[in-house]
Order: structure tokens, then sequence, then C-alpha cells
């Protein structure tokens, strides 16, 4: 009887609080904007099941037919809401699917270009495959929330929009790729379609995973990676520190890996990380995959080493000011060794510009009058790299408008389904208003 009684306090206790975060009536909606959010839970448990259909065709990034195959479900769904779709394939050398671009074209307002992406880092051998609901409100499954779920927001954002005759004259490019999780290069043919789109736009909208209700990204991190490749002299082990031998390769590598640590490492938002190493007497470094052997002995002096890691930055200077410290540690080599440094861009920095947190007002303004926190940039140091990133120079962007879960690439990855309608119904309201401002 007791228990009863404290389940049903709790019970109560609970609703009470779900009201004061989200009144049920929204206060500051024009009518057209209620009919928005009508369309939105009218359409929510359909998006439901799309995102289940989507979820269940593996995309990993190297499954090319897999990411195609997403990419047709979401080509059919865009051109029954009247969008024009295209499939941008990539060349055969570069080992990528290709991307979805769907539009409308209009003269009316802003011009927005939304992002998201096809594929997920789990590929056909993975043993994580499946939707699968965990209860009410959670479902697991790969992709679900990073970001399939991202991409269902658009698609049924843009359909309650439509079905609402708010589309008209306005011109919205969406863009889905096919590789976010693993950039085709060179970067000039997998990004150049975006890029030509936010030339052509006012605004760019990420739908990558929300971190909740009160927080979006106005500045996400760059990333490039780094290799470092050692030489040394291979000998017989009871040679080794001699003015002949040297210190051989694998303590050259310590030694660069060392001071990258105490005097690269300090500046805010700055962080590099060596994800794997290799070294002794002979190395087999297998970079596409991201593996490699190694064959080694405690008395022959290390001949080779190798690193390979990763650089996240919240500028271009930033990151050109450590790659010139990094250069520098490289070149001072140990005894009887040598050692060099490449970099390979991947993601640019997004900045934190006034106009991405003039945005960024706009959603707060829109939240709140649904009922809904204010919403607060989010810490870029918290984020990794994103496809918003490669067109934050051309445009005013936000980001972080997907949808919500937890575990993203990993197998307990999952989506928190009774988000996903109060967040497509805050963007949709977003977007109306951003289509009717003056350009």
């Amino acid at each position: 009887m007791t228990q009863n009684l404290l389940s049903k306090n709790y019970f109560l206790l609970f609703v009470l609080s779900a009201l004061l975060i989200f009144p049920l009536r929204a206060q500051k909606l024009t009518k057209k904007e209620r009919k928005i959010g009508n369309q939105v839970e009218k359409n929510n448990a359909e998006a439901i099941q799309f995102l289940e259909k989507v979820v269940n065709i593996n995309s990993g990034t190297m499954n090319a037919a897999g990411v195609k195959a997403t990419g047709d479900e979401f080509s059919a769904a865009f051109d029954a809401i009247g969008f024009k779709t295209q499939w941008i394939d990539m060349p055969a050398e570069m080992n990528r699917a290709g991307h979805l671009f769907a539009s409308i074209e209009g003269d009316k307002g802003k011009r927005l270009l939304l992002i998201g992406h096809l594929d997920t880092v789990f590929e056909e051998d993975s043993d994580f495959q499946k939707f699968e609901p965990v209860n009410d409100s959670i479902a697991k499954g790969p992709g679900a929330n990073d970001m399939k779920g991202g991409d269902v927001i658009i698609l049924y954002v843009l359909k309650a929009l439509r079905e609402a005759g708010l589309l008209k004259n306005s011109q919205i490019i969406v863009a889905l790729h096919g590789d976010e999780e693993s950039t085709g290069k060179p970067l000039s043919i997998s990004r150049k379609s975006i890029i030509d789109a936010a030339k052509r736009s006012d605004i760019a909208l990420g739908f990558e995973t929300s971190t909740g209700y009160d927080n979006a990204t106005v500045a996400r991190r760059g990333s490039s990676n780094w290799k470092v490749e050692v030489t040394g002299k291979r000998a017989h082990s009871s040679g080794i520190f001699n003015e002949k031998t040297g210190a051989g390769a694998n303590f050259e590598l310590a030694r660069i890996l060392h001071q990258f640590y105490t005097d690269v490492k300090g500046e805010d938002l700055l962080t590099f990380n060596p994800g794997m190493m290799l070294g002794g007497t002979t190395i087999n470094v297998e970079e596409e995959k991201s593996r490699g052997t190694v064959f080694g002995k405690g008395n022959v002096v290390a001949q080779t080493a190798f690193a390979d890691g990763g650089l996240r930055f919240i500028s271009e200077e930033q990151k050109e000011r450590a790659r010139t410290k990094m250069r520098e540690i490289v070149a001072n080599n140990l005894p009887q060794t040598s050692a060099k440094v490449t970099f390979q861009d991947s993601y640019p920095a997004m900045v934190p510009t006034e106009a991405n947190y003039a945005l960024l007002k706009k959603l707060d303004q829109v939240s709140r009058d649904l009922g809904q926190p204010a919403v607060e940039a989010y810490d870029p140091g918290k984020r990794g790299a994103a496809d918003v990133s490669f067109i934050a120079e051309y445009v005013a962007a936000l980001d972080g408008l997907g949808t919500m879960g937890d575990g993203a690439h990993t197998p307990s990855e999952t989506v928190n389904l009774n988000t996903i309608e109060a967040l497509t119904k805050r963007t949709a309201i977003l977007i109306y208003r951003l289509i009717n401002e003056k350009r």
C-alpha cells in the first residue's frame, strides 16, 4: 500500500515537472505556426516508422550499396513532397557511394541549406545491424541517433511545412552526404557540391545529434590527421646508445610523442591524439584499414616506427601554430635517427561568429515561444567535427538540431523517440520564420 502510494506520488511529481518544462499551450505562436505544430504531431508516428526502416538498412561508409539504398529511401520521400532530388556519384577511385541532394527553388525569404549524412560507422560485418525498441521511449539501432534520426527530422520538418502549404517560393537545399564518418578524399571533390550549395544560401542548419533541448552548436572544432614516420639504424641491441648505433626508431618515436605532450599541449580547445603506434625491425601499415603488423626482437635495435593520430582545433590559426611546433619537434632527432611528420586536412573549424549567435538567438526565441527551454551555445570542446564546418565560412550556421540519444558510434547507440516530435516542431517553426524573413 505504501509502495503504491509512493509510486503515485513519484508519477504526479514527474507529470508536474513535465508541465513546468513544456506547458501544454504555447502562448506566442501564430495561427500558421500552430498549424505546423499540429501537422508535426499528426506525422510523428510515421516519422518513427520511417526511422526504423532506414536504420535497418546497413549503410556503413564503405558499404556503397547500402548507402545508396538508404539514399533511395530518402529520395523517394523527398520526391513525394515536391522536392527535386539528385544522386551525386563519387569517382570509383574514391571508394565512396556518393551524396543525395534535394531542393526546391524560390526567391522568398532566407535561402536555407539543411545538412545530414546517410552513412554510419557500422559496416556490413558489424554485429549491430537492427532497430530494436528498448522500451516505450528508447530504441537501439546503428545510426539511429547519428544520424539517421537527424535526417528523419529534416524530412518531416519539410513534410509538415509542405502539407501546411508554407513552402511556396522558398529556396531550400538538403544535402545528405554518404561519407561523413570517413570523408572521401580529395575534399575538393567530395565536398564540392555542398560548398557550391552554401554559396547560393544564406543560412545552414546541421542536424547532427542534439545535446538536449537547451543547447545548440554555434562552433565546432576542425579535424586534421597526422602521421610520424621514423627511421633508425638496425643493429644488435648491445650497441644501442653508442655513437655508431644511436637511439633506434622506437626511442625516437617515444621522444617525439612525449614532446608533443609537453610542448604542444596547452591551448584552449586544442587536442591531439596518437591513435595507433607501430615500431620494430619491420612494420607493415594498412592505413586505409587503420591497422598494421610489426616484427621486432628485444635484442635488435628498432629500425622503423610509425604513429598515426588526429588533431582538433578551433581555428585555422590554432591549427597552424600546433603544426609548426610539431614539425620543430620532429626535426630535432636523436642520434642515428631521422623522422618526418605529415598532415592531412579533414574538417575545417566552424568558428563561433556573431551571425551564428544571432541564429542561435532565433532558435532560442522559437523554443521559448513553444514553452520549451531556453537554448544556449554548446561547448565546442565536447563535440566532434561535422559537415557543417565545410560551409561555415560562407553562411550563418547552427548545428546539433538532430535527435537526442546516447552511445553514438558504439553498439549501445540509442535514440530517444519521445523527443522527436518536440524537436521536429521547434525546427519546423524556426525554418518557417527564416523563409519569411527579408533577405
